[in-house]
């Protein structure tokens, strides 16, 4: 038994430090919860912390429901069902197209149907955890982008509660397609009564957690957590779906903020042996056999992220960076990749689920910030005709929704139509920008003498705007970004 605390002290404090060394590298931490199990585990030949993963199952299994209960009660509801129909197109199109690449994957390896599903789900479900890092670390909380890609995460966890409630009847090995249509069944039925208990019953939950010491309610609602996702488990539907239900359950109670608070730290450190413990169970022997259909799902997955983040940039008119902002940062897979993988696990699926997962999640997990954080590079070879023409000298600038030198527009249409400057030496131009400050004409940087951005150099003039035809966007030299033109402005 002491030796067990040792051995958990270990992979706790390993894992924490190799984290920590992550992050100051703007890295998630996920991947090095789960390099401390690997390194710690049972088939590296090193030091070994638990001779028997399966030591850790309950506390693992404590971190899922901790993690997916949190991830319900930070659910915005009323945002999705808010949401505008381009946005569940654009989520659509992104879930479509990665789930269906994944199944297709899945079935090419031939590991069989239940691994293919397993594989279409892990590969096709982004982290919202390592997506959000990426926005706030990056700084694009701003971008014209960001409210589309939080939308599209946000709408891929409630799809995601939808998936596990078909996987589990799969995975669960029915005799029949009747059996299998009847357990199917029995998933969205229960996923259809917590639904209600959320809608109507959220108030009765309220008054049983609540309590004026949140000790008490930490206890109250742990022990309900726990109990639903083992009701959910023991009627064949996954402990995870309970877990994430039960979160909706108490997000629409009167104590959700208080709730929320509580959460976070349990969900912090189970969490993290949830990750830990998954590392353990991975046999390092296997990976070099899934090595090869590892490096084919990567490039597949960021073929298809671009793709879907261009559908999205077409939806929303953004440029080729919104577009390639969209297609990189919600590149990473995660936690919900593992969770699948556990599950997989757990009905002795094919013992190569576990390494593929675990090698695709690492790779992804270090990949996807350092494409995300160099977007521009992917913009500049984005071809126009894919998006709109408009975007052709602005395809690596930020579209943003934020800028603070609005107060500086004075004047927003002209008469001009020549570069003044150019004329009285006898140079032509490229294109036509126009300062909203004093109104002046000059060429566009793509000209020779580059005589809008040496007015503003000159005069200070924040922000400029083109006057192209059909072009429809204004640029801030201070902010160095695009400022999306007012609606119903008129074209010269």
């Amino acid at each position: 038994m002491h030796a067990n605390l040792i051995g958990l002290g270990a992979l706790i404090l390993v894992a924490g430090l190799l984290a920590r060394f992550g992050r100051r590298m703007g890295l998630p931490t996920v991947p090095f919860f789960m390099l401390a199990g690997i390194l710690l585990g049972p088939s590296t030949g090193g030091p070994v912390a638990f001779e028997h993963p399966e030591d850790l199952d309950i506390l693992a299994l404590f971190g899922l429901v901790v993690l997916l209960f949190h991830l319900g009660l930070e659910f915005p509801v009323e945002q999705v069902l808010g949401s505008g129909k381009r946005l569940y197109i654009a989520a659509g199109a992104y879930i479509g197209i990665n789930i269906s690449a994944g199944l297709g994957l899945g079935f090419a390896l031939g590991w069989g149907a239940k691994e293919a599903f397993v594989i279409a789900g892990a590969v096709g479900i982004s982290s919202s955890a390592i997506a959000t890092k990426l926005l706030i670390e990056m700084r694009r909380l701003a971008n014209a982008e960001t409210p589309v890609i939080l939308g599209i995460i946000v709408i891929e966890d409630l799809f995601l509660a939808l998936y596990l409630a078909l996987l589990s009847p799969i995975l669960s090995g029915a005799s029949s397609a009747g059996e299998l249509l009847l357990r199917i069944g029995i998933s969205f039925g229960y996923l259809a009564v917590l639904f209600g208990v959320a809608r109507w019953g959220a108030k009765w939950i309220g008054k049983v957690l609540d309590s004026r010491e949140d000790e008490l309610v930490a206890i109250i609602m742990i022990g309900l957590v726990v109990l639903v996702a083992g009701i959910s488990a023991e009627i064949g539907v996954s402990d995870a779906i309970g877990a994430l239900m039960i979160g909706l359950v108490v997000a629409r109670t009167s104590i959700r903020e208080r709730a929320e608070r509580i959460a976070v730290p349990l969900r912090d450190v189970f969490a993290a042996i949830f990750f830990i413990a998954f590392g353990t169970s991975i046999d390092v022997g296997e990976i070099g056999s899934v090595a090869v259909p590892v490096l084919i799902a990567v490039g597949m997955t960021v073929v298809t992220n671009v793709t879907a983040g261009l559908i999205t940039a077409r939806l929303f008119g953004l440029n080729q960076r919104g577009a390639a902002n969209v297609g990189l940062t919600v590149l990473g897979r995660g936690e919900f990749s593992l969770i699948l993988a556990t599950l997989a696990i757990g009905a002795g699926l094919d013992e190569r689920i576990g390494p593929f997962i675990a090698l695709y999640v690492l790779i992804l997990a270090v990949l996807a910030p350092i494409l995300a954080a160099n977007s521009k590079y992917l913009a500049r070879i984005i071809p126009d005709r894919l998006l709109h023409d408009r975007w052709r000298y602005v395809r690596e600038e930020t579209i943003s929704t934020a800028c603070t030198h609005l107060d500086r527009i004075n004047i927003t249409e002209t008469d001009e139509d020549e570069c003044q400057e150019c004329v009285e030496i006898g140079d032509t131009w490229v294109q036509l920008r126009m300062c909203l400050t004093c109104g002046q004409v000059a060429c566009c940087d793509d000209s020779k003498n580059k005589h809008a951005t040496a007015h503003y150099e000159d005069s200070r003039h924040p922000l400029i705007r083109s006057l192209q035809e059909g072009d429809g966007w204004q640029y801030c030299y201070e902010d160095q970004t695009l400022v999306r033109e007012p609606a119903g402005s008129s074209r010269s």
